[in-house]
């Protein structure tokens, strides 16, 4: 077994509009380019046409400290709040013409809970408390895929923003027992291409400490790695569909970019809300008076900080992607990953726009 090392041999195409923009020195004169990249980027990939179809389906709501998901700015008296995962399911045309279908984000949190942070979150709390009040369950993956008609052997792509509290060995299987398992893992999605920016697997293989509280321990050994095609930089899966390469969160972060009947929209978790790619309309207490006295565009989701100013930068790359959202055109399409909740205990901290998922024509069922 090989790791796929070119994405190229099976269709992907990188793309290199924002190559120049990414190498900009002085570093204050970054933002600007990007978004003369993204101008240029937005008028080709929209020429090419729409996906097919996308689906979002909520799997896991759980608790996150409030500080870090507006960088500290929103005020309140819950140290928590929480954020949904949802999967989301695109099918789309290759650049052959054949109908594909791409799983995003497909969390499982049973995987999720061997992250450091979210062990010792158990450990110092309890199963009731992390497991009924932080944690609110919805849907498991095979569930979602079935809500769409879908079996995992029915997938051709599956990949995340980042690798963050993600057990790989769960969805890629294993060559080997592991855990003290009698027997190896087997894949989760047997047909599927797990595309990982190579920068994202390599924190994987070595954590530093910064990294630590966030990874699942040793969620890639002995995965089964034929089917891993690690991504450089930015890359098309076909028509409608492309993978950003949007670093700082995690130097491997990713965002996914759809073209859809209503414009471009993009996904990833540098935010947590509306408010982080909008703070200067945001009703949370502290957004909006933090982004004026700091004179920012964007307040980042803050766990990690491996490389804020990248982390900024790509914020301001994926609002320059972005079209207006349709039911309210003051804010864009980027639709975060995990999105904040509305729950009354977290009150005053609660949204200011809710996105719910990104749904669009039909998926195509299995036969």
């Amino acid at each position: 077994m090989a790791v796929i090392e070119s994405p190229e041999k099976i269709g992907i195409r990188p793309f290199h509009e924002f190559d120049d923009a990414n190498d900009t020195w002085p570093r204050g004169e970054r933002p600007d380019a990007i978004r003369d990249a993204a101008r240029e980027f937005r008028g080709r990939f929209k020429a090419q046409g729409e996906i097919h179809a996308v689906r979002t389906i909520d799997l896991v709501s759980a608790g996150y400290p409030t500080a870090f998901a507006l960088a500290g700015a929103a005020k309140g008296l819950n140290p928590y709040i929480n954020i949904r995962n949802r999967l989301v399911v695109v099918q789309f045309d290759d650049f052959d013409g054949q109908r594909r279908t791409l799983v995003w984000e497909p969390t499982v949190p049973e995987g999720s809970v061997e992250a450091p942070f979210y062990a010792q979150l158990l450990e110092r709390y309890g199963e009731f408390l992390s497991e009924k009040v932080f944690a609110k369950y919805f849907n498991t993956v095979g569930e979602a895929l079935a809500l769409c008609g879908l079996r995992p052997e029915d997938v051709d792509y599956v990949s995340f923003d980042h690798l963050h509290v993600q057990d790989m060995r769960i969805l890629m299987g294993t060559t080997e027992p592991v855990d003290g398992e009698p027997v190896p893992r087997p894949p989760f999605f047997p047909n599927a291409k797990f595309l990982c920016q190579r920068k994202e697997v390599d924190t994987l293989h070595s954590m530093h400490p910064m990294q630590w509280a966030w990874y699942v321990p040793h969620g890639m050994d002995k995965v089964i790695d034929d089917n891993l095609v690690l991504v450089d930089g930015d890359v098309e899966l076909g028509v409608g569909v492309a993978l950003v390469w949007t670093p700082g969160h995690t130097d491997g972060n990713q965002s996914l970019c759809i073209n859809t009947p209503d414009g471009i929209w993009i996904t990833s978790e540098n935010g947590v809300c509306a408010d982080s790619w909008h703070p200067r309309l945001s009703k949370i207490p502290g957004v909006r008076k933090y982004a004026e006295f700091y004179n920012r565009e964007v307040v980042l989701n803050s766990n990690t900080l491996e490389d804020s100013i990248d982390q900024y930068d790509s914020m301001i790359k994926e609002k320059a992607l972005a079209d207006p959202n349709r039911r309210d055109p003051r804010f864009l399409n980027v639709f975060p990953s995990s999105e904040m909740e509305s729950f009354r205990r977290q009150w005053p901290v609660v949204p200011t726009f809710v996105y719910g998922g990104m749904n669009y024509g039909e998926i195509q069922r299995a036969a």
